[in-house]
């Protein structure tokens, strides 16, 4: 499944219709709605927020795969930003000892894994992959 997105706050309706959509049409756990919904939110606003300039769309990309779902996000007018390059949040330190940011991507991590990258030809690619985790029987 794919869509061509605005770049506005609105758009995650249709982010969150298209996750229900695929859900609907497959066999994925209820269990990957929580991780793809906030993973797939929390990179789009930060592609909105981190580059206002951003004239075209952002694509999203919503795939099957064995166990699980592949999600991508295509900023196609951006500066490289590798979201590897934002250290991790210490969160045993307390709040007021935090430097501001990277908390969502903290999250995203925690729920997903890793989240991949690729530039070229001013995109930002960023991509994830969310699977059932193995029972132990």
């Amino acid at each position: 499944m794919k869509l061509s997105l605005r770049r506005e706050l609105g758009e995650i309706e249709r982010i969150v219709a298209a996750r229900r959509s695929l859900f609907a049409a497959s066999d994925l756990p209820d269990a990957l709605i929580y991780p793809v919904d906030l993973a797939t939110e929390e990179l789009f606003v930060n592609m909105l927020r981190h580059n206002q300039q951003g004239q075209g769309p952002i694509t999203l990309e919503l795939e099957v795969v064995a166990g699980g779902v592949r999600v991508s996000l295509a900023d196609h007018d951006a500066e490289p930003f590798d979201p590897a390059s934002v250290p991790p949040v210490d969160i045993s330190r307390p709040l007021n000892e935090r430097q501001i940011g990277g908390l969502g991507l903290h999250l995203v991590r925690q729920l997903v894994g890793s989240v991949h990258y690729h530039y070229h030809n001013r995109c930002n690619t960023l991509s994830f992959m969310a699977r059932e985790e193995p029972t132990d029987v």
